[in-house]
């Protein structure tokens, strides 16, 4: 019956179910780290004798201490008091309730970089959905902004694109941290560039739209953010080996910001002041069409971020995503196609 509904019916039953699963998600950390939560009987006792974590200032990023700043910004949001739990122990603990949880560890991909690799932990039926892509949101009017543009993947293997232009740079997330902290994706210094290096082609997208060297100041939202997120780690999904088939697909997710209390583990945080410049797309290049969200008033209330939802059931084993690159590209000597004529029309 879902396949005969419209299309637009279709997508919003996709993330009603997302929403739903996120909600489950959320309310199982709550459930772990805020005490008031913990009426349930079956709660782990552990947990209940943990003390509790004042989480009065945001720990200091790498990139804090490079360029001398020693204060909280004054309009910093107030951080919920946690209990100090290390990641390990959030994650078994999401486990204990969800069935499953993440863990990045070397992979089993017989290549000499593959590197780590994600893997799912416990059990997880055909639809869950098994991870989220963590970091900073650009639209195509802050692509100038992204560390390294205009080749912005020569040192970064963690960006995704959704289909309508957003970038997620997962980058300054790395692998999560250790508390609930204000974060404003400034943990990787950005690395400067030789001009001499530079192509050509470089050069004439640099006349186009110039870069910036660095993140400007309220340029990304200030959240607070829960950095023990166990599922924050889909950014680790290795692309699969030859004859073998993914087993997790993406999933465009459009978060609600009114659900304030599921806002910390929604590992994101949008560069360019909270707000969407609308943009559209000519041949390779974006150019700025009406007027912005906050302008409008449209997608200034949700935030347009990406999951990973399994495509069979899982059990104890690596997740694995079908990176579908270009094709009119140079591909790595580690890719091989899942599906050559997929990647055909993704890119014509």
């Amino acid at each position: 019956m879902a396949n005969k509904a419209p299309l637009a019916d279709q997508q919003k039953q996709v993330q009603e179910n997302i929403h739903s699963q996120i909600k489950t998600f959320c309310t199982s950390m709550n459930e772990i780290l805020l005490p008031h939560c913990l009426t349930n009987n079956n709660d782990d006792v552990s947990i209940q004798n943990t003390p509790l974590s004042t989480n009065g200032a945001p720990h200091r990023s790498g990139l804090s201490f490079a360029i001398g700043r020693t204060t909280v910004p004054a309009n910093s949001p107030a951080v919920l008091k946690t209990r100090p739990l290390n990641p390990t122990k959030v994650s078994q603990s999401l486990k204990d309730r969800l069935g499953y949880t993440l863990d990045i560890r070397p992979s089993q991909i017989p290549h000499k970089d593959a590197g780590n690799g994600l893997f799912i932990d416990g059990e997880a039926g055909i639809g869950a959905v098994i991870a989220i892509y963590p970091g900073v949101i650009y639209s195509p009017a802050y692509y100038r902004y992204i560390p390294g543009y205009p080749r912005v993947n020569v040192q970064n293997p963690y960006l995704i694109t959704r289909y309508d232009g957003l970038v997620i740079n997962a980058q300054p997330w790395g692998a999560g941290g250790e508390s609930r902290e204000v974060w404003a994706g400034l943990g990787v210094p950005e690395a400067r560039r030789n001009l001499r290096e530079e192509k050509g082609s470089d050069r004439f997208w640099k006349m186009l739209s110039k870069p910036v060297e660095g993140p400007q100041p309220g340029s990304i939202a200030n959240d607070v953010l829960e950095r023990r997120n166990p599922l924050a780690l889909a950014h680790f999904a290795n692309h699969p080996a030859k004859d073998t088939e993914p087993n997790v697909m993406v999933c465009p997710y459009d978060f609600p910001l009114t659900e304030r209390d599921m806002r910390p583990y929604i590992p994101n945080v949008l560069f360019g002041r909270k707000k969407y410049v609308k943009m559209r797309r000519f041949g390779s290049f974006w150019f700025k069409s009406g007027r912005s969200s906050d302008e409008s008033g449209s997608d200034c209330t949700v935030l347009k971020t990406i999951v990973l939802v399994a495509t069979r059931a899982l059990c104890n084993e690596e997740v694995l995503l079908n990176y579908r690159l270009s094709n009119s590209k140079s591909r790595p000597e580690w890719y091989t196609p899942v599906d050559e004529e997929e990647d055909r029309r993704r890119w014509s």
